[in-house]
């Protein structure tokens, strides 16, 4: 049913808070049900339902910025039900995610990727003057609003991304201390990841008596040092983490907290999250020594970004191939430099690629997400600079959806082993190695999704500089590394 047929049926004109959904009050065409108060046994099970004789099913959507429940209901009675469907406006968790210049991109972007695919209104503020800053790693975030305009709200949960010196600027911002401050003494949740614990939470004294943790380069500024080497701390509302490497059980403990445990695992599987007591390595066949055109010059890898790609597979490569010390270069497919992500992210480019486009590049590596993987498919732009990194015998790779809809269409998959997102490995021509987390094939690198995009960016950090910077920058991130498993020799 469409949208304005729906809202034609039922009008949403209140709310009632519920732990499980709203009570709504209705305004129906059919009189006899007008103003009818609906209350929440229709949504004891959130996918099919009960109430005075009816049962229901549910979708979810969005309308102008806010979320609804869509039901379609039959009546269990002899006569005919005068409801046929309704939308019920519920009111979504409220989340603040702080940004300031320095910050670490990989953290903040995986907290308020991941708390926005469980349904919370994350609000991404900046504690600079502009809304632009510019983070540790040299990647342009641009917030949704100013610190100051969010004030007066009342959020559900605020999250303190790390790096430094962004943990500081969040640290001497007065209004931002003031929410959490308030957060804390309201009994609401907050929570801080890599520096910010040490560097803001213990500072403001909100860690006073609780267990916590941090990047270890900051733990011993804890004053609690019971759980310092623990991936994730929970204690009392405080949620506390050690670093990028742990962003992403971080944001999942958070999301528990907020929709429970069921949540969780829906949001976890399509992450791809590293299994726990596993420690997977890239798998590599046809293997090659991957050299520099000029070891002169810096490694210079392009990651074209477009609207629509998913935010933590772009953020992560970019960030962790800077770590390496790589020049990378963002280029936007786009007629701008800003970018909106798949989940609404907002990143400004370095350049546009069609400015960049006669350069030469050691390496260009593909971000996934949908529907931006269509987008740099449809690039011409982005098609003849891949096609001339093949020809040249360049690197090239992918992760997500990008093997599948990018490089197997243009016939750059033909006689490779490669891996994708789950739902697009059935397109790839060679199906002996979709399981795996990260596939090398000569000068090909391909991997699954968001989860494995450290392990991914690791993997090219290996074959270009070897495996003890790649581990050295994997303890800095505060995540497990394993050296690349070679399958398979070039003959």
């Amino acid at each position: 049913m469409a949208v304005k047929q729906m809202m034609h049926v039922l009008t949403c004109t209140g709310i009632a808070d519920s732990p499980i959904a709203p009570t709504i009050f209705v305004q129906s065409r059919f009189p006899q049900i007008s103003g009818t108060s609906l209350k929440s046994p229709l949504f004891v099970n959130p996918v099919l339902g009960k109430c005075g004789g009816f049962t229901g099913t549910e979708e979810r959507f969005r309308l102008k910025g806010k979320n609804f429940q869509f039901f379609s209901l039959s009546s269990s009675s002899s006569s005919p039900s005068p409801i046929t469907s309704m939308a019920v406006l519920t009111d979504p968790k409220q989340v603040l995610v702080p940004i300031a210049n320095d910050t670490e991109e990989m953290e903040a972007v995986i907290v308020a990727d991941v708390l926005r695919r469980a349904g919370a209104d994350v609000t991404i503020a900046s504690v600079e003057s502009e809304l632009q800053i510019l983070a540790s790693r040299k990647v342009n975030l641009v917030a949704d609003t100013h610190i100051a305009s969010c004030e007066s709200h009342q959020y559900d949960l605020i999250v303190l991304p790390g790096g430094m010196p962004g943990a500081e600027r969040l640290r001497d911002t007065p209004a931002l201390q003031k929410l959490v401050q308030a957060q804390a003494e309201q009994k609401r949740l907050f929570a801080a990841v890599c520096a910010a614990p040490a560097v803001a939470l213990q500072t403001w004294g909100l860690l006073d008596g609780l267990k916590a943790t941090c990047h270890p380069s900051f733990s011993e500024k804890l004053a609690n040092q019971e759980a310092t080497g623990s991936t994730v701390v929970q204690d009392g509302q405080a949620t506390t983490s050690r670093g990028p490497g742990t962003c992403f059980e971080f944001a999942l403990s958070l999301v528990e907290q907020l929709y429970g445990k069921e949540k969780m695992d829906e949001i976890s599987k399509p992450l791809m999250i590293r299994p726990e007591k596993v420690k997977p390595s890239a798998e590599e066949y046809n293997s090659l020594e991957w050299k520099g055109r000029d070891a002169s010059k810096a490694f210079r890898v392009l990651v074209p970004v477009a609207d629509g790609v998913e935010e933590m597979e772009a953020v992560i490569i970019i960030d962790v191939l800077r770590r390496a010390g790589f020049d990378v270069v963002v280029a936007s497919v786009e007629k701008k430099l800003e970018i909106v992500a798949s989940r609404k992210v907002k990143i400004v480019a370095d350049a546009l690629l069609e400015d960049v486009e006669t350069l030469e590049f050691n390496a260009i590596i593909l971000p996934g997400g949908m529907p931006g993987a269509e987008r740099l498919c449809n690039c011409d732009t982005l098609t003849r600079v891949l096609r001339k990194q093949v020809d040249s015998k360049g690197i090239f790779g992918a992760i997500c959806a990008s093997p599948a809809v990018v490089l197997e269409p243009k016939g750059f998959l033909k006689g490779k082993k490669a891996t994708s997102f789950p739902s697009f490995s059935k397109a790839l021509p060679d199906q002996s190695a979709v399981d795996a987390r990260v596939v090398i094939d000569g000068l090909l690198v391909t991997s699954r999704g968001p989860g494995t995009a450290m392990e991914f960016a690791l993997a090219i950090v290996e074959k270009v500089l070897g495996f003890e910077k790649a581990s050295s920058l994997a303890d800095a991130m505060v995540l497990p590394y394993t050296k690349i498993s070679v399958k398979q020799m070039c003959h």
